[in-house]
């Protein structure tokens, strides 16, 4: 706490660990406001390489969230993110388990809105999952959240940083093709995007293995309970073992969505009510301010962190 790395950004406090380096809320000296800073912990070329090409992704979206700045200071680099306040999906569902089709149906949208923007970039994101998707501090109010964490992406064509026979990406969200070294292509995001939709609506990790041995050998099963029949076909499609058969973009797969949700019933007055609270808690003593009102946030892959979740109560994040 209190190291000012590169003359400008000044360490706070620890927010997450990611796959090669740890994330900081920092103060940045030069614009005089926070942010989510990722520090790499090893110097070897390898984690040098992966650094570089995220800290290199650069695309401006409302939900996605990718680095704003870097720098580098004898040996360590970091590069700079938004804050982000309401922690990650895996926090939502550990606060309130399945959630209402409709709020999901918002939250889906946003990331397949967040996910076209990355593929029109010629980049696979190649870890989508509950842990990577983080949210806005918005209360009670439209949920926002930002799709993060791009240390494996990679762009279409550009040579891998592993062999060819390795698998990269998180075990339980990875789609078939991927399982079998397939190329990075788009459609193995969308069977991911499957997979989120299907832990927030059960509100538990599915079983990837079991669905995909089960499409393989039966078909499109019917929808599981407390899923809508319209929302189901469009998660359905998303989970087809076979990547020719889902959605060919992710906006096709949103223009379904919309669809589906013009089908479902509103919200009644007895539904609980999903709010999205601050996950990081009040600055530690003694640390720069901000503006009035200024909120701070969780950088991704944060899953290491005790964090309140707005109950009185901490535990664990990640998923």
């Amino acid at each position: 706490m209190g190291e000012v790395f590169a003359g400008r950004y000044e360490l706070v406090d620890p927010i997450g660990r990611g796959g090669v380096g740890a994330v900081w809320r920092a103060w940045d000296h030069r614009r005089r406001r926070y942010v989510a800073a990722k520090v790499l912990l090893q110097s070897d070329a390898h984690s040098l390489l992966r650094f570089v090409r995220e800290q290199a992704l650069r695309i401006d979206h409302p939900h996605v969230l990718a680095p704003t700045s870097w720098a580098a200071d004898d040996d360590k680099v970091l590069f700079t993110m938004d804050l982000v306040a309401g922690g990650s999906l895996a926090h939502l569902v550990g606060d309130y388990g399945p959630l209402p089709p409709p709020f999901v149906c918002t939250l889906l949208d946003q990331l397949l809105a967040g996910l076209a923007a990355v593929h029109a970039e010629d980049v696979v994101h190649r870890d989508v999952k509950p842990a990577n998707v983080l949210l806005e501090a918005t209360g009670t109010g439209r949920p926002r959240l930002r799709l993060s964490d791009f240390g494996i992406a990679m762009r279409l064509g550009e040579p891998r940083l592993t062999e060819t026979n390795l698998v990269v990406g998180t075990p339980g969200y990875l789609a078939p093709e991927q399982m079998m070294g397939a190329e990075p292509d788009f459609p193995a995001d969308l069977f991911a995007v499957g997979l989120v939709a299907l832990y927030l609506l059960e509100g538990a990790k599915p079983d990837s293995k079991a669905l995909i041995q089960y499409f393989a050998e039966h078909g499109t099963p019917s929808a599981p309970k407390g899923i809508p029949e319209p929302l189901w076909q469009v998660v359905a499609t998303l989970l087809q073992p076979d990547p020719l058969a889902r959605f060919r973009t992710a906006t096709g797969a949103r223009k379904a969505l919309a669809a589906a949700a013009e089908l479902l019933p509103e919200p009644g007055p007895d539904d609980e009510l999903i709010e999205i609270f601050d996950q990081l808690g009040p600055l530690p003593r003694g640390s720069p301010r901000g503006p009035v009102g200024e909120s701070a946030g969780a950088g991704p892959g944060s899953g290491t962190v005790q964090r309140g979740n707005g109950r009185g109560e901490t535990r664990p994040g990640g998923e």
